[in-house]
């Protein structure tokens, strides 16, 4: 999801992290659910490593703070709750003794504060999982890991490859709201003054086609995406971002008050099961995921930056 990052998408070192806004899918659904989705859930527990995996393994049901954003979790046209972290959760909590999922959505940027304020119990949105907000949550090993790419037009006149290739050609740059791409091609830099900021990889691609920016940064699943069926642009070849002058790999995951590290816990040994066996991959590619965006990565390696 999108931003990844910081990815709301304008890059803002105080909000919760990365976002990736993208498409609202059926809308009405996703309002519905919403409503019926906004009772709190039961307060924390002093427990040590907290009680959450016992008393939803008693109530059947796990609630699950989505952002609506394609391919990461949503609502679709026909009022199903999916996305690559919904139908994995759907898996996992299954495997862990809780036979259903039910949506709770809200803004990206209310996913950590609504997780924290028992609004719903796991954030299952492809969240990226990134230093500052590792301390206001806890998270499972990533379950995908994600480079960034750009949209550009039909053969790529201006040989855009990476964000030094912008710089250096002085060519137009749009982006989305909160993209962690923003502060990528700042520390490139890129003037954030100068950026187009639109509200998703949509938006950027109808700037390039319209010849109003040179270049989209966005994910590289979203970019290859949402060109697919475009005449006039194409997406270039993923690539890893420099942050500190490394080059850096984002990676999502699932979120969880930091208290309850025994769901947590068993989230990740059965998370890990299905990354041996391939099922995590079989899961993940109908929305997209390559093989190239499976990882053994974890949370502590990203935790720390």
């Amino acid at each position: 999801m999108a931003p990844p990052r910081t990815n709301a998408r304008t890059y803002d070192p105080g909000q919760p992290g990365t976002t990736r806004r993208s498409l609202l899918a059926g809308v009405a659904a996703f309002g519905a659910l919403g409503a019926a989705g906004c009772s709190r859930v039961a307060a924390a527990s002093s427990t040590p490593g907290g009680d959450l995996l016992s008393r939803l393994r008693a109530q059947g049901v796990v609630r699950l703070g989505i952002a609506g954003e394609i391919p990461f979790g949503y609502i679709d046209k026909n009022g199903r709750l999916t996305g690559e972290a919904p139908e994995l959760a759907r898996v996992v909590f299954k495997r862990l003794g809780i036979d259903r999922v039910q949506p709770v959505p809200t803004e990206f940027g209310s996913l950590i504060p609504g997780l924290n304020s028992q609004q719903f119990d796991v954030v299952s949105a492809g969240m990226y999982i990134t230093p500052e907000r590792c301390q206001q949550v806890i998270f499972a090993d990533p379950d995908y890991q994600m480079l960034d790419a750009f949209i550009v037009r039909k053969g790529n006149p201006m040989g855009l490859h990476d964000y030094k290739d912008v710089v250096a050609k002085k060519a137009k740059l749009a982006t989305g709201t909160g993209y962690a791409e923003i502060q990528y091609a700042v520390e490139a830099g890129y003037k954030q003054s100068d950026m187009l900021i639109v509200t998703d990889q949509v938006a950027g691609l109808n700037a390039v086609e319209a010849g109003r920016v040179d270049v989209f940064a966005g994910t590289a699943l979203t970019v290859r995406e949402v060109v697919k069926k475009s005449g006039k642009a194409e997406a270039t070849k993923p690539f890893a971002p420099l942050v500190k002058g490394k080059p850096h790999v984002d990676g999502g995951g699932f979120a969880f008050r930091p208290t309850e590290t025994r769901l947590r816990d068993a989230f990740n040994a059965e998370l890990r099961k299905m990354k041996a066996s391939g099922e995590l991959f079989r899961i993940l590619r109908p929305f997209g995921f390559t093989k190239a965006e499976m990882t053994d990565m974890t949370a502590k390696e990203l935790c720390r930056g």
